[in-house]
């Protein structure tokens, strides 16, 4: 019966470190990324946007778009040119047939609550 209870012993121990070890950390790898870092969508991203500046580069993870700063209202598979507004701020775009077929409607963010145009 003691070896039995020996490798019990081990097992459990080896099943405690490993939930230990399992346990998420506030920095992540594929999800809760800081800005700066490389993303491929989004939602891996802690501001909610994962933006890149062409076609052909590397997409990393920004901070939504401040009052004012150039925005995008919509995204091309997750991946922003520019990034949406932060929140209680709208993006106001001229959205043309050409600019929703090539995504290149872009606006600026705007608070709603500004009566001065």
């Amino acid at each position: 019966m003691q070896p039995f209870s020996k490798i019990s012993q081990f097992f459990s121990l080896f099943l405690l470190f490993g939930l230990i070890y399992a346990i998420p950390s506030e920095k992540g790898l594929i999800i809760n990324l800081e800005n700066g870092e490389l993303c491929l969508q989004s939602i891996q991203c802690k501001s909610g946007c994962c933006q890149r500046d062409s076609g052909l580069s590397l997409a990393r993870c920004t901070p939504k778009a401040a009052d004012t700063h150039k925005c995008s209202p919509w995204h091309l598979y997750g991946v922003y040119y520019f990034c949406p507004c932060e929140s209680g701020l709208d993006c106001e775009v001229d959205r043309t047939i050409v600019g929703t077929v090539t995504n290149s409607d872009f606006g600026y963010c705007k608070d709603p609550k500004d009566t001065a145009k």
